[in-house]
């Protein structure tokens, strides 16, 4: 079955797999433990962090390993809600993923100030500079808060910009990579700040992510408890789990990225495809850099769940839209900060390809959709 949600969640990949099986015979021993057979478990585990080290920059210290990007962005924001001046602001992306939002809501409250961002959902670092929200003129922004790529649009933030701004101005930073990770070349993300992902975004297992510390976030230690991941949380460490992830993120950086110009050819083309399909189909951010295998359409007529329901029964399954919103109900919080209407978000349809579709899933994709345009309509 053509699948087109791996926005919400990719299946393993067969590199992932065959290493996840392999340290699970290997290598299932708990690297805590004060036997030989756990130290050698220990020392996979640091090598583990060498090779992110060496696929995403900086120094191996940096890295420590989570159950996901949940857990990642609870601990930064925690820290952060603990440490900063209680007058101080923190400066967030509207469009972030809810893993990101609800810690932000619940931990700072009153204290948020949402970042501008332009029709497409895009921050604007030259407003945000402009705006004085980071800089010398409003010390009370403590932190800012803007993801690498939406999950929900594809739209891909200036990232590397505002990490280099709020390097700048001595502000704290975090960036959500979950979805950039393993679609696109990753070095460095996150700059000096913190860096989040889930493994299963990219390839890799659930239950795994990894968070990637700013300089000088010794404070972080024992915020969760435990001895595990020298001291910054609590919890026994799933090498297999952690192993695969490296794997995953691995091939898809040294064998996958280079080929998003030809992907992107082939969303392009589905995209016109669609335009005759459909007649009256609009592309969200259409004008925004998008990852190359994110499309989220608002349909002329019917709501999301009609198509979404009749083109799974012809084998293919798509979404409308996050994953981990849907089923809270109500109108998409990305959609409604790009300025969409309550009911054309009701009729938003997300496709997200992977590395294995082919130009002819696309293809196929385009012509079912043109099918269930003449049932719904």
């Amino acid at each position: 079955m053509p699948y087109f949600d791996h926005n919400a969640t990719m299946p393993i990949a067969q590199v992932a797999r065959e290493t996840w099986l392999r340290a699970q015979d290997e290598a299932w021993q708990n690297p805590s433990s004060p036997y030989r057979a756990a130290a050698q478990v220990k020392i996979r585990l640091d090598a583990a962090r060498e090779k992110f080290a060496i696929l995403l920059g900086d120094e191996a210290e940096r890295y420590i390993f989570t159950s996901g990007a949940t857990e990642a962005a609870n601990l930064v924001l925690a820290w952060w809600a603990q440490t900063l001046p209680k007058d101080a602001l923190i400066a967030v992306n509207p469009t972030e993923h809810p893993c990101v939002l609800e810690p932000v809501k619940h931990l700072f409250g009153g204290r948020v100030r949402w970042l501008p961002v332009n029709a497409n959902g895009v921050v604007d670092v030259g407003m945000l500079k402009q705006c004085h929200l980071i800089g010398d003129t409003l010390d009370r922004v403590a932190a800012v808060v803007v993801m690498a790529a939406n999950n929900e649009t594809g739209v891909l933030q200036p990232w590397s910009e505002v990490a280099a701004a709020c390097s700048e101005a001595g502000v704290g930073y975090l960036c959500d990579a979950s979805q950039w990770l393993g679609k696109l070349p990753a070095g460095g993300i996150g700059g000096e700040g913190f860096a989040i992902a889930a493994a299963h975004k990219f390839g890799g297992p659930k239950g795994v992510g990894l968070l990637k510390l700013a300089p000088q976030s010794e404070g972080l230690r024992g915020q969760l408890g435990g001895g595990q991941e020298r001291g910054f949380r609590g919890g026994t460490e799933d090498f297999p789990g952690i192993a695969a992830m490296g794997s995953a993120l691995a091939e898809a950086e040294q064998k996958k990225v280079f080929q998003e110009t030809e992907r992107l050819r082939w969303r392009d083309a589905f995209e016109r495809a669609m335009a005759t399909a459909v007649p009256g189909v609009r592309v969200i951010a259409a004008g925004a850099d998008r990852l190359w295998n994110t499309v989220s359409f608002i349909m002329p007529f019917a709501d999301n769940t009609r198509w979404v329901t009749r083109l799974d029964k012809r084998g293919f399954q798509v979404s409308t839209g996050s994953a981990c919103a849907t089923g809270k109900g109500g109108p998409s919080h990305v959609l409604a900060a790009m300025g969409v209407d309550s009911e054309d978000a009701r009729r938003v349809v997300r496709v997200s390809s992977g590395w294995e579709t082919s130009e002819a899933d696309w293809q196929a994709l385009a012509a079912a959709f043109g099918e269930v345009a003449a049932e719904v309509r």
